[in-house]
């Protein structure tokens, strides 16, 4: 027998639209304390889901380059003149300030600082559900947050890197506005800029609870200052027009799609396969919920598409984009939970949990082959050169220069820059006339003035190999000789002259 059709949504039993925050009081009319009790669960859920953060020295190509940008600026380097990459100073700074207090042999300090981004942006969520929809809410949110942060490949959800110390600045640019505080609003937002350019796409739900709350035009002003102080500053402490360059107009051929559309689509719908199964517990509510019933929850959405966009630009669609969708989405999912009955929350968190041990294992015990290449590479290069030497390594992991422990030859530390092969390009546009423009008479100049010991080529069948590099291939063919083979790396010792 067929059953009954269900009640439209707003007749369930059980059923309410979240109202305004109610604080819990025991029988004596005493409020119950609320941190007090959260806190700790969200420090030992921090913990617990960065723990495979700490399993090795790294876990991606991203630290690894913000490692070397590093010691190259403890050694006099000048951001986006002697070190360079597409992306704003805030994180180099981090891990420079990182290795000037405890040393640059470790990325520990880094890692530690990355639990606490991902405590603080679960404690502003928190504060932020629990303000418009109650306590159970802000508890929810938090949970929630921390539960899914786990959920990508480890590479891309344990990196301390760009995304991770963004996603504490989008959620700060909420939490102001949603108190009005416009100039921290806008400062919030030039942090998350300022850490990946992506980070500023908060703009646009800001701008939106701005114009909601019918501010005036001072507010605005405010906004805006707030916004381009920092921005300004940054700009003012590097180089202007390097600033400029490397974090918003020298990007044209990455950001291109030509020439990689199976590729990189592929890619993508990976990625969003992978987060959608650590997001299995929270879309049903959401998508069965926040669709009907009225929330006051359009500049979540704002959010959240917002950032959607910013995962799409570029078109590369790397598993750590995807980390930007995973506040909005807690929230919305706190927003839906508090509509349905109360065991539906506690299946959210129930199957969210189960995902979040299944991609805890995965971190923990996943093999590291790209890692373990690296360090072979190093140990071979440490053999054959001496700790004042130059290296240069061809290839698409810096990491190898910072586990070597030898300086860069050039500002250029990936061969992406070089050949627009930087994002998996494996298509037609990888090349010398793809490269960031004016890169390789620049390249060429620093090899002349201080020719590197060791040339490292890990291009390993790849298309940016050096017989497809004109300018490289001259010059390994007239200064080095191949002395080893390191799991189909070319390892070239430079010749007496």
């Amino acid at each position: 027998m067929l059953a009954p059709p269900s009640p439209p949504l707003r007749s369930v039993p059980g059923l309410r639209v979240p109202g305004p925050r109610e604080e819990y009081v025991s029988e004596g009319g005493v409020r119950e304390p609320y941190w007090p009790r959260l806190l700790p669960l969200l420090v030992a859920l921090a913990c617990v889901t960065r723990l495979p953060s700490f399993r090795g020295p790294l876990w991606s190509p991203d630290e690894g380059y913000l490692a070397v940008q590093a010691r190259m600026l403890a050694h006099g380097g000048a951001l986006y003149e002697t070190v360079v990459d597409r992306k704003p100073p805030l994180v180099p700074w981090l891990y420079a300030g990182s290795f000037a207090l405890f040393g640059d042999d470790s990325l520990l300090p880094v890692k530690v600082l990355a639990v606490a981004a991902q405590l603080l942006t679960a404690v502003l969520l928190v504060s932020l559900a629990r303000r418009r929809w109650g306590d159970g809410a802000g508890r929810t949110a938090g949970v929630l947050y921390l539960l899914i942060s786990i959920g990508l490949n480890p590479e891309d959800a344990q990196a301390a890197a760009f995304e991770v110390f963004m996603l504490p600045c989008t959620a700060a640019a909420m939490w102001c506005a949603d108190r009005r505080r416009w100039g921290a609003a806008g400062a919030a937002v030039a942090c998350a800029f300022l850490a990946k350019q992506t980070g500023g796409a908060v703009l646009l739900p800001v701008a939106l609870l701005l114009w909601r709350g019918g501010a005036p035009r001072r507010d605005a002003w405010r906004l805006t200052a707030g916004l381009g102080a920092p921005v300004l500053a940054a700009a003012l402490l590097t180089t202007p027009s390097g600033f400029l360059f490397w974090t918003v107009t020298g990007s044209g051929a990455y950001a291109s799609f030509t020439g990689s559309e199976l590729h990189v689509l592929v890619r993508g719908l990976v990625n969003a396969g992978v987060l959608a199964a650590a997001c299995a517990g929270i879309v049903p509510p959401v998508v069965r919920v926040l669709r009907i019933a009225r929330t006051g929850a359009a500049e979540l959405w704002l959010w959240l598409a917002s950032s959607a966009a910013a995962v799409l630009l570029g078109f590369h669609f790397f598993g750590h984009y995807y980390l930007q969708l995973m506040p909005p989405l807690a929230l919305l999912a706190a927003a839906a939970l508090q509509i349905l009955p109360r065991e539906r929350t506690v299946r959210a968190v129930v199957v969210s949990g189960c995902a979040c041990t299944v991609f805890l294992a995965w971190g923990l015990l996943a093999p590291r082959p790209d890692l373990a290449h690296a360090v072979r590479l190093a140990q071979t290069v440490r053999a054959n050169s001496g700790p004042e030497d130059r290296v240069l390594f061809w290839g698409i992991h810096p990491e190898a220069y910072w586990l070597a422990g030898r300086a860069p030859a050039s500002r250029y530390l990936t061969a992406g820059l070089l050949t627009n092969y930087s994002g998996g390009r494996n298509g037609p546009q990888v090349g010398e006339k793809y490269a960031v423009e004016g890169a390789w008479p620049v390249f060429r100049e620093e090899l002349r003035r201080h020719p590197p010991a060791i040339v490292v080529d890990d291009s390993r069948g790849k298309p940016y190999a050096p017989d497809r590099m004109p300018s490289l291939r001259r010059i390994l063919a007239v200064g080095y000789e191949p002395v080893a083979r390191v799991e189909g790396a070319v390892v070239y010792v430079r010749g007496e002259r």
